[in-house]
């Protein structure tokens, strides 16, 4: 199995990462992609990578983290995350996204400003994105069809939209993340729009420690990819092998990850 989306660098893992990665392994995860969120664990992230092999690192901003920062810091770290995809070493860009939360000193607008700065350097760079995305789909849906296609892709991260909306995404190129959420009690919606899913565009995550899959509670773990990979194959009707041999195959595609 892979991880197509795990934040094994957060501080709910400092205490205990190694072992964390250990039981991934022992579970049959194979490969794990860690999604950078801000310029401050960029570094510690790459070498984290490093030293675990099949562990791979991406580089982005999230929208998140903007009301921290003051705006006229954009541009600068954007910088930052133009040199540290230079140095090499990352296999997307990202997290990055938009929010629709609004939170206060980080309007739609200027996330849309800060995404369109990274959608660009994945351009450059020919790196698939790593997108977040919630509550505004059709605001994100306008920003990539205004933009220039990407030439790598990307993928919708812990989808959460209907089923509807996975046509005009997939249109553009994008693959779709599914997690935690489908083991959830009543995951209608999430395993309606996983039977849209294009065939080659399937990925599995945890976004650990987030969204721990049932019956697990408290932090997630990339070593309960187990449970979302049952849960998709029920939803599918196929058998868990089909479904681990297809969304590997996709995030090995995705990420080139060899």
């Amino acid at each position: 199995m892979i991880d197509s989306h795990c934040h094994l660098d957060g501080i709910a893992f400092d205490a205990d990462r190694e072992s964390v990665l250990a039981r991934a392994r022992a579970a049959g995860v194979e490969a794990l992609v860690v999604p950078g969120v801000a310029p401050g664990g960029w570094a510690r992230a790459a070498r984290f990578a490093q030293e675990h092999p099949g562990v791979h690192v991406a580089f982005g901003i999230h929208p998140q983290l903007l009301p921290e920062v003051p705006a006229r810091e954009d541009d600068r770290m954007l910088a930052d995350l133009e040199a540290a995809l230079a140095r090499g070493g990352a296999v997307a860009v990202g997290e990055c996204g938009l929010d629709g939360a609004d939170a206060v000193g980080a309007a739609l607008e200027r996330q849309v400003s800060v995404l369109r700065g990274q959608l660009a350097l994945a351009r450059r760079f020919r790196l698939p994105v790593i997108l977040h995305l919630l509550r505004a789909h059709h605001a994100l849906l306008a920003v990539l069809r205004e933009e220039p296609p990407l030439p790598a892709g990307g993928v919708l991260h812990s989808y959460s939209a209907g089923a509807e909306m996975v046509p005009p995404f997939a249109a553009l190129g994008l693959h779709f993340g599914f997690g935690g959420p489908l083991t959830y009690e009543g995951a209608r919606k999430p395993i309606a729009a996983l039977r849209a899913v294009p065939p080659g565009r399937l990925l599995l995550e945890t976004d650990a420690p987030d969204q721990t899959p049932r019956p697990h509670r408290g932090r997630g773990e990339p070593a309960f990819l187990a449970e979302v990979l049952r849960a998709a194959a029920a939803a599918l009707g196929r058998t868990e092998a089909e479904v681990e041999a297809a969304t590997s195959a996709a995030a090995r595609g995705l990420f080139r990850l060899g």
